[in-house]
């Protein structure tokens, strides 16, 4: 009696997995279509349609990025019958030999490759898909296949628009919902956007016969999936004013950024040398050359290079100390070539200049002994216990200014530079065994701070605003395209609003007032109230670099601009004139008179070998 209900047992087990099994079978025959349309399923094709991807305009309307038709040549190896080598390559405009080693290939991976359909010559011209379209019954398994390719109407510069490319296998693993043959936007504004640039893949299905010729549609076409177009960008960026830029910096090797104060959008982003949108459509071909040049252009600097903001960083020192009470306006500091800040003589040097200067004459000279002695009351406040207390609260105060930290900007690759901590001095020089000599170079923008392009045009803009910044972003919004919110929202620094005057005064008169030492006067233009400051920044590894930031007009700013070039001296012989003739060109729409001789001294000279 206990072996029969053993076997009952076993029979019963036997029959519920067997029912399991013959209803997942069901399911999967009968019920579900998933499994019959497969792409791999050998007695249907898929037939891919590519939506166009989203154009990129500026903030005018003018079209950066567009899109033109191309044609794919692809092949269905199963469905290859013989034909004339010679003339399919004639018709593709290729070599016979190419054709036989693709030929050859699929013949070897032929179970593998199944009845996919694959390419087998990506982005023929139109005259070279004509030519082919009238051959094509003579080559059974052949045919072509429409999609964009990007085409740029109006030169806004490689490094901002960005490229794309094709999928490859490493980035499949991490991007399941892409599917071979599909690109992607791999730098710039088309990575910064590919959600919504990309758009959405679609397919027709259609049944095989026996033979593995294509018929009609699989169930009237109940399955197939329209292709979703892209959504169309509009930018911060003004294409006129980032092609000026272009021009202004060709032969130089650095950045220049324009951002418009009251909303934080960005108008110009130029990287030189950068990648000219000539080579971008096709970038595959380029990309060795490119990647090998000494120059690096493919190498974004506003935002990925790390550099000494130099004396345009005393602006900052100046509006902490006033912040904490330790600088008035009125306060004068001397200057004799420089400061002596150790016992044994050592001097942070100056150039030569009257003395003494209060605070808006300091700005205008770009004094550097006048701004160590700042930092030095800073660091030596008695408020504080130590000048480790008193320089972390200096680390915070700096870093409001969105240095130290990445701004959060929506463009790809931004660095944050580095305001360094109290323990990274502690690690160096031990605790408690550094002062204010220790760092004394901090007091004008060198030592180990380092700041993008990006964040010193911020500065500016934290100067045209007395005080608060929207955080640089280069999307606007519009029907379709959502933008953060943090981008509508004031990030105010931790200085309150009432110091900002007497520095921005300073900054007025080293553009505008002329025989007293003023160190930007090159950038004056009638009428336009431009407030700049210059810097000058010490490279390890050559000259000088040229700084300038600068706002205008002073009283409701429309624009701020900084201008960083690599290895060009003093901050007034190259960054302050290409900075004030961003201005003036945006401004005004055209340069004066008075300064096309400087516009075309600068636009001619090559400070690197290109």
């Amino acid at each position: 009696m206990e072996r029969n209900n053993r076997s009952t047992k076993l029979l019963i087990g036997l029959g519920a997995v067997l029912a399991v099994l013959l209803g997942k079978l069901f399911y999967v025959q009968i019920i579900n279509e998933k499994y019959k349309i497969d792409a791999d399923n050998n007695s249907m094709t898929r037939e891919v349609i590519y939506p166009p991807r989203g154009v990129i305009y500026d903030r005018n309307g003018v079209l950066l990025v567009g899109n033109r038709i191309c044609y794919d040549i692809m092949v269905t190896p199963r469905e290859v019958t013989e034909f004339d080598t010679l003339a399919l390559a004639q018709a593709l405009d290729t070599t016979a030999d190419f054709v036989r080693e693709r030929m050859e290939y699929y013949h070897n991976y032929r179970s593998r490759i199944g009845w996919q359909t694959l390419t087998f010559i990506k982005q023929v011209d139109a005259e070279t898909y004509l030519r082919f379209a009238e051959q094509q019954y003579m080559f059974p398994g052949f045919k072509s296949q429409a999609r964009g390719v990007r085409e740029y109407p109006f030169n806004a510069g490689g490094n901002l628009l960005g490229y794309i490319s094709e999928v490859n296998s490493e980035f499949l693993e991490d991007h399941p919902d892409y599917r071979p043959g599909d690109y992607y936007g791999r730098t710039g504004l088309e990575a910064a956007r590919e959600d919504d640039l990309r758009g959405k893949t679609g397919w027709h299905i259609y049944l095989r016969d026996s033979r593995g010729r294509q018929k009609s549609p699989f169930k009237g076409g109940e399955y197939d999936v329209e292709a979703v177009p892209g959504k169309d960008i509009t930018t911060t960026i003004d294409a006129y004013l980032q092609s000026y830029g272009q021009q202004l910096m060709n032969g130089k090797k650095g950045s220049v950024v324009a951002i418009e104060p009251s909303t934080g959008e960005i108008l110009a982003m130029v990287s030189s040398p950068g990648i000219d949108v000539s080579v971008l459509a096709d970038f595959g071909k380029h990309y060795s050359e490119l990647s090998q040049n000494k120059h690096k252009p493919l190498y974004n600097r506003t935002v990925s290079a790390s550099y000494p903001p130099g004396s345009v960083f005393k602006l900052v020192n100046g509006l902490v100390g006033l912040q904490d009470g330790v600088l008035k306006p009125n306060m004068y500091y001397p200057c004799s070539a420089g400061y002596v800040y150790t016992s044994s003589g050592k001097k942070l040097g100056c150039h030569f200049h009257r003395s003494p200067l209060n605070m808006e004459d300091a700005v205008m000279m770009s004094c550097n002994g006048y701004f160590c002695y700042v930092l030095r009351t800073i660091l030596e406040n008695p408020a504080y216990n130590s000048t480790e207390d008193a320089y972390n609260h200096w680390r915070e105060m700096v870093m409001s200014f969105g240095f130290g930290n990445k701004l959060g900007s929506d463009f790809p690759s931004e660095l944050s530079g580095n305001i360094p901590s109290a323990d990274f001095y502690n690690k160096r020089y031990r605790k408690g065994h550094w002062r204010f000599p220790t760092i004394v170079s901090l007091s004008i923008g060198q030592g180990e701070i380092l700041t993008t392009p990006l964040q010193i045009a911020n500065l500016a803009a934290i100067m045209a605003n007395r005080g608060y910044y929207y955080i640089p972003h280069v999307v606007k919004a519009s029907e379709r395209i959502q933008i953060d919110p943090k981008y509508y929202e004031k990030q105010y620094t931790k200085v309150d609003t009432l110091h900002f005057p007497a520095m921005v005064h300073g900054m007025w008169k080293a553009v505008n007032q002329f025989g007293d030492g003023a160190t930007a006067t090159v950038a004056y233009v009638p009428g336009l109230d431009i407030c700049g400051k210059t810097g000058t920044a010490q490279n390890p590894h050559g000259k000088d670099n040229s700084v300038f930031i600068c706002f205008a007009p002073k009283d409701d700013p429309k624009i701020a601009v900084a201008a960083y070039i690599e290895n060009a001296g003093f901050g007034a012989s190259w960054a302050c004139p290409i900075a004030s003739l961003m201005i003036e060109k945006y401004l005004r729409g055209e340069v004066s008179e008075g300064r096309k001789d400087l516009e075309a001294r600068v636009m001619r000279t090559k400070l690197i070998n290109q």
